[in-house]
This record gives C-alpha cells, sequence and structure tokens, in this order.
C-alpha cells in the first residue's frame, strides 16, 4: 500500500515537565493531521517502495505505531518517547549534536530524519539494520536512548487496556515485541515528504524556482556534484562514504566499518535524504555543523582529508555566491509541500 503523511512541520511544540525531583518529560505533542493519508505518494517521490509481505499497511497499525511513537511508555523511567529524539517540527529529526537519552545521558551521533525512510535500504548511520521493523525496536533497549527491557514493555502494554485493544485491532496476536516493531514501522512509512517547488520545476513549471534556486540546482547537479551521492528521487544514493567528518577527534567514529569490519568502510557513513533537509540541523552524524551553509563549505573545501576520504570528495572552487545559491535550492527542497498531488 502507497502512504503518504502531511507533515506539517512547525506545528508541534515540546513539553518538558518536572516538578518535586521527578525526571523531566521531554516529549512533543501530536499536531500532526487527525487523519493519515494512506494511499497517495507526493510528486516527485518514486512509488516503488512497499511494506514487507509480513507487514503490509493498514490504518490500525498507523494508529496504534503513531500513538507509541508519542508515548513515554517505550522508556524505562517513562521520560521520554520515539518522537523526544525525531521531533516532528524539527523535520522528524533531532535538535541536539548528538541523541540524548533518559537520564540525560548523551548519545554518540546525531539523531537522523525519518522522512522518507520508507525508501531505505539500510536504516542508522552506519546501516546495521535492514528494515524499519527492526530500526524502530533498537533504541527501546538502547540504554543511551530509552533504555528499557522489550519484555518489560511488553507486559506495561499487556496491562494497559486500551493499548491491548488497540494491538488485538491492529494483531491477530495482540501485544508483541515484534510487533510494536511493525506499528511503529508502519506509522514511519507514512512519514513521506515531497511536493516541494523543485518537483514543480522538474515537470515543467519553470517559474516554480528562483533564479538563484535554479543556479542552485544547476551547481547541484553539475560543478558541485552533490549528485554524485545524493542521487535520485530521494536524493540519496542509500550508501556509505566517509568525508572525514570526525576523522580528526579522538576516538574516531569509525561508522560503516563497526558493522562490516571491512578497512574500506573505516569512518564512512550513510547518505542522508535532502529532502526536509532546511528543517533538520545540527547536520553530519555528530552534529559537528550548524547550518546548511556549514554544510557548503564543509564540501566545498573538500571535507576533512585522511587515508579513507572517498574519491567523490575534493575541493569544489565555488563562490561565496554559489554556496549561497546552493543553500537556496536545498531550503526549496525543504519546503512543506507534502502529499500535494
Amino acid at each position: 500500500m502507497r502512504s503518504s503523511l502531511m507533515v506539517w512541520l512547525g506545528l508541534v511544540s515540546l513539553v518538558a515537565v518536572g516538578h518535586g525531583g521527578e525526571p523531566e518529560t521531554r516529549i512533543p505533542r501530536d499536531t500532526l493531521p487527525a487523519k493519515l493519508v494512506l494511499d497517495t505518494v507526493p510528486l516527485g517521490l518514486d512509488t516503488t517502495h512497499s511494506a514487507p509481505a509480513d507487514n503490509p499497511v493498514t490504518e490500525e497499525k498507523v494508529r496504534l505505531g503513531r500513538t507509541l511513537f508519542f508515548d513515554p511508555v517505550l522508556s524505562a523511567d517513562r521520560t521520554l518517547a520515539c518522537a523526544s529524539c525525531h521531533d516532528p517540527a524539527h523535520g522528524f529529526a533531532g535538535r541536539d549534536p548528538v541523541a540524548i537519552g533518559i537520564g540525560r545521558k548523551r548519545g554518540t551521533r546525531n539523531a537522523p530524519t525519518l522522512l522518507n525512510r520508507a525508501y531505505a535500504a539500510k536504516l542508522f548511520w552506519d546501516g546495521r539494520e535492514a528494515t524499519l521493523e527492526a530500526q524502530a525496536l533498537g533504541p527501546i533497549e538502547n540504554p543511551l536512548e530509552l533504555g528499557a527491557n522489550l519484555s518489560e514493555v511488553v507486559e506495561r502494554l499487556k496491562a494497559d487496556t486500551a493499548y491491548a485493544k488497540q494491538f488485538t485491532a491492529a494483531f491477530p496476536d495482540g501485544v508483541t515485541a515484534a510487533n510494536i516493531g511493525k506499528a511503529l514501522a508502519s506509522f514511519e512509512r507514512t512519514l513521506l515528504h515531497g511536493g516541494t517547488r523543485v518537483d514543480q520545476f522538474r515537470i515543467g513549471k519553470i517559474a516554480a524556482l528562483t533564479a538563484p534556486e535554479k543556479h542552485g540546482l544547476w551547481l547541484f547537479e553539475s560543478r558541485a556534484g552533490c549528485w554524485k551521492c545524493h542521487s535520485g528521487a530521494n536524493f540519496t544514493d542509500e550508501k556509505f562514504h566517509n568525508t572525514g567528518v570526525t576523522w580528526d577527534k579522538t576516538p574516531a567514529d569509525l561508522g560503516r566499518y563497526v558493522v562490516t569490519k571491512h578497512d574500506a568502510d573505516r569512518g564512512a557513513f550513510k547518505t542522508p535524504t535532502l529532502r526536509g533537509v532546511a528543517h533538520t540541523a545540527p547536520y553530519m552524524h555528530d552534529g559537528s555543523l550548524a547550518s546548511l551553509k556549514e554544510v557548503v563549505e564543509f564540501y566545498n573545501k573538500g571535507g576533512n582529508k585522511n587515508p579513507n576520504l572517498d574519491p567523490l570528495v575534493s575541493s569544489l572552487n565555488l563562490s561565496e555566491p554559489d554556496l549561497l545559491d546552493l543553500v537556496a535550492f536545498l531550503e526549496a527542497l525543504s519546503e512543506n509541500r507534502v502529499g500535494e498531488p
């Protein structure tokens, strides 16, 4: 089933509660559209993505996954939800350089956007999971994230009459750890971003982009070489590249190498989608770059030199006006035109 969601960025406010020594609760309110659209794909996106055969998208699963996404019931101390790190008002990405988990524990990487992850070939910055179902469960037991125990979470949900009813409506076998992952994944498959002015331009509406934005697109597809990694309808090749972002830090994050143990993968990280990118600062896997201007400047200088630097990364020699036009293009690619025909 094709899925899409009108993701109205900027409409979700953060709840922070902490009284009498109680832990602070950091959970965005769910102010997404009341009904999520499951049968359309926004302009510009590929229509070939699909859910796995054992987890077709249904309204019941999406509704359940959405409820779970905003509920602190999945965290050990009930202070955080998935939405705490994947904030809908922030492009479903993290506001902090690295994710902040229960007890204010600092993670090691930035929480990436969930937009268009329905098209992902590999999940997480290092690609350690292949399905949204597995990705959704990982943070629940990660001690630096939600820090819970899945078996205990299952018992919590079974003891909750409302949740037990929702799970029974969505799954024949009710509350299980696998079904938690399936419900969250079903909701995530509705988070599609497309229909921007860039997409309008690409179907012949020349006036959809300003002159600087058109020039930025031309640079993206020519001299700047951005398309070499940020390719296709979702502006990502879904591959892993070393650009030297943290190579000068000790200890260096080895990225994809941790998964494959291949020397060529040292310091390589997943190419993120650029759709919605203007909403998801800070940037890079460690959140070390605060703005899109800093990102294009980083690539203009050719990244950080290291023995594993990807050969696709080199100095670009773009002018200051060129860099500003690239940023303008990326901002046009991020406008909230989700779900338009």
